[in-house]
């Protein structure tokens, strides 16, 4: 499943002041986990809200974002589909977003929790939901995590990606108003839609082609 086809659609509403809202006051630190705040290693590993893409586990992300969010196999007509986890609002730092977290699941494991499932819900563009089988659900627990999708609840400009996370290594124009500012070294493809939302994909950087390769059709590659 390529992350970017099934998450730049999602349509929410703009608020006025980019990429700031105000602290929640649920304690939570406003300044820590924002999304340029991204640690690196000399391993190909990343840090970034607090959690390891593929190494930390769905339990850990519960620990560290809270339990209230949805498991269920995320699946076009003609595909397995992919293990999705997925919050509707989360904190990261001062910043509110959805997030979508893509477990790192065999395609053979993903079928056999097919199998299991309860039963399926159709979303827009014929993707199914499928609502996975409570065994299958306790053994996600622990099963890291491959990717991380985050779509802020307010709508980001290119200059403002460039201040925040600097110059991207590629620019890949993919529509005329839409953009992919490529970060190999972070891990990070952020979508910057000037119709829509914009959408920040995180991987380790060593697994930087898992975001790379789908995009190879796009013209108008642009070296930073």
């Amino acid at each position: 499943m390529k992350f970017a086809l099934y998450l730049i659609g999602f349509v929410l509403v703009a608020l006025i002041v980019p990429f700031l809202l105000p602290v929640s006051g649920d304690g939570a630190d406003p300044e820590r986990n924002l999304p340029w705040q991204i640690e690196v290693d000399n391993k190909g590993g990343s840090r970034v809200f607090g959690l390891q893409p593929g190494v930390s586990t769905l339990a850990e992300i519960k620990a560290v974002l809270g339990r209230e969010l949805e498991v269920a196999i995320i699946a076009r007509p003609d595909e397995t589909g992919a293990v999705e986890a997925y919050y509707s609002q989360v904190a990261l730092g001062f910043v509110l977003a959805k997030m979508v977290i893509t477990l790192d699941v065999a395609p053979d494991a993903v079928a056999a929790m097919r199998e299991r499932a309860l039963k399926a819900k159709h979303m827009e563009s014929t993707t199914r939901r499928i609502t996975l089988h409570p065994d299958d659900l306790a053994r996600l627990e622990s099963v890291p995590v491959k990717a991380l999708a985050v779509i802020p609840t307010v709508n980001l400009d290119e200059a403002t990606v460039v201040q925040r996370f600097g110059q991207p290594a590629e620019r890949l124009q993919a529509s005329e108003k839409r953009v992919h500012l490529l970060y190999p070294s972070f891990g990070l493809d952020v979508v910057v839609d000037g119709e829509g939302k914009e959408l920040l994909q995180y991987v380790a950087p060593r697994d930087f082609p898992l975001l790379r390769e789908p995009l190879r059709a796009i013209g108008g590659s642009e070296r930073g």
